[in-house]
């Protein structure tokens, strides 16, 4: 079979050639499993590209990207398939599939990690656990750990260990011209920069090198829910707790819709509700003095607040992220202002699905003591993260869900410095991509974009455009 592609026609005997020089595979229009292959976490996004190559490791990434920059194909690069975007697929171009690639090689002793690009956080706990070991990782564990760790990597770990990234140590990474590089703080040093905050501009990541911490097996974590009349009450009680907040403890307050879980109780099931999630990283016996004061806010209808494996925190919200939904997430950095909160609040009564959420991400301790000139993820001032999530399992309310965060988006960031998450700028858009960075450090990640990917090969990703083209 012949594929037809916006850039031409590739024949039966050209993908033959490429396959044959692959350890891996190559799914097209027509094949067993094609539908299966093409379909990414965010049913938003529905594409049909026109070749799909399971890479086995990195020798099959480099002949793939020679293989898209011979036949002039756009190229899509998928780890997890997690991309709120959508730039794990595209249509009649190729995606480069690393999923296939789930490696590790763990050190205990020096603790460090060498991870393949495939793996998602719920492979990587598995392995790191064994060990007792851990860094910063996704909320939902089906994440795959490269895009997430590329744009900065928000976690339950943070304010003890910092960004997914702060705790990268090394990255081995594919450029456009198909080689292979090694980047860190000796080797490539301003690649090393860019790919801690500047998410998948540059090249193709094929492995990852953390810096791993004593996290477990078992950690003080779980979530407190309290009723809508006492969101006020709780958010703003919250708000003065952050300044006395250890370092150990990491705090998320997100206001949503109840879902029908057996830990709430069946008439609180699809009402308005404000759920305190919390995790403790140190000792979990002394982690209950922690979070004493969080019990204190006010008088829940749940309390799943205790000791559990670090697994389990990490899979704790699982299933209600599960793949099939359409999603739009945006964001701001803001302050826990008066005018911050009761914008977060009147935003979180006018959701019009109930799986639409605010939520409103802790940030200080190790996250705030990197140094902003040290990578590519400079905002380290602002004490939280908000993020603005339209989520529907009906297409039909997409639309609406998707208006609705971009107009609270814009009222929330109205209270802060108008600056985004990259991981979660909603659609890419240029603009908003450039609002996730000071301009000088937009300007140094373009000078590293002219360095590895001049032709922007790979520009599905928050884009930075390389230099000629802006």
């Amino acid at each position: 079979m012949s594929v037809d592609t916006s850039r031409g026609i590739l024949g039966d005997a050209t993908v033959a050639e490429l396959e044959a020089g692959l350890r891996g595979s190559v799914v097209r229009p027509g094949d067993p499993g094609y539908d299966e292959a093409r379909t990414v976490w965010n049913a938003a996004h529905d594409k049909r590209p026109a070749l799909i190559v399971r890479c086995a490791g990195t020798a099959d990434v480099v002949r793939a990207v020679d293989f898209a920059r011979s036949q002039d194909l756009l190229v899509a690069v998928r780890g997890g398939g997690h991309s709120i975007a959508g730039f794990s697929t595209c249509e009649d171009g190729i995606v480069i599939d690393l999923s296939p690639m789930k490696g590790a090689f763990v050190d205990p002793v020096e603790r460090r990690v060498v991870a393949q690009a495939g793996m998602t956080w719920a492979d990587l706990d598995h392995e790191t656990q064994a060990f007792g070991l851990a860094l910063t990782g996704g909320l939902v564990s089906s994440t795959g750990i490269s895009g997430f760790t590329l744009g900065g990597g928000v976690g339950w770990l943070l304010r003890r260990h910092g960004l997914a990234s702060d705790n990268l140590a090394a990255v081995e990474m594919v450029t456009a011209d198909g080689r292979v590089v090694r980047a860190s703080e000796e080797e490539n040093p301003e690649l090393f920069w860019a790919l801690r905050g500047g998410g998948g501009n540059f090249g193709i990541v094929t492995s990852l090198e953390f810096r791993l911490h004593p996290v477990g097996p078992q950690v003080l974590g779980g979530l407190i829910v309290f009723p809508l009349e006492q969101a006020e009450q709780v958010i703003t009680g919250w708000r003065e707790l952050l300044p006395e907040l250890p370092d150990d403890l990491t705090t998320l307050v997100n206001l949503t819709t109840a879902p029908p879980v057996p830990f709430l109780p069946p008439e609180v099931h699809g009402t308005r509700v404000v759920v305190l999630g919390a995790v403790y990283a140190g000792d979990p016996a002394s982690g209950e003095a922690a979070v004493a004061p969080l019990r204190a806010l006010g008088t829940p209808v749940a309390d799943i607040l205790g000791p559990m494996p670090y697994t389990a925190v990490q899979r704790m919200l699982d299933p209600l992220w599960e793949a099939g939904a359409h999603n739009y997430f945006t964001s701001a950095f803001v302050e826990p202002t008066d005018e911050a909160l009761d914008a977060v609040l009147r935003q979180h009564l006018a959701t019009p699905t109930p799986a639409s959420e605010v939520h409103l991400h802790q940030l200080g301790g190790a996250f705030a003591r990197v140094p902003a000139d040290a990578t590519a993820f400079s905002q380290r001032e602002p004490s939280l993260l908000c993020n603005v999530i339209a989520r529907t399992s009906d297409p039909a309310d997409f639309g609406e869900a998707v208006a609705w965060a971009r107009a609270a988006r814009e009222e929330i960031a109205g209270h802060g410095r108008g600056t985004m998450y990259v991981n979660f700028t909603g659609d890419g858009a240029e603009d908003k991509v450039r609002a996730s960075y000071p301009e000088e450090v937009y300007a140094r990640l373009v000078r590293v974009k002219d360095a590895y990917d001049p032709t922007n090969m790979f520009r599905l990703n928050q884009n930075i455009r390389p230099s000629e083209r802006t």
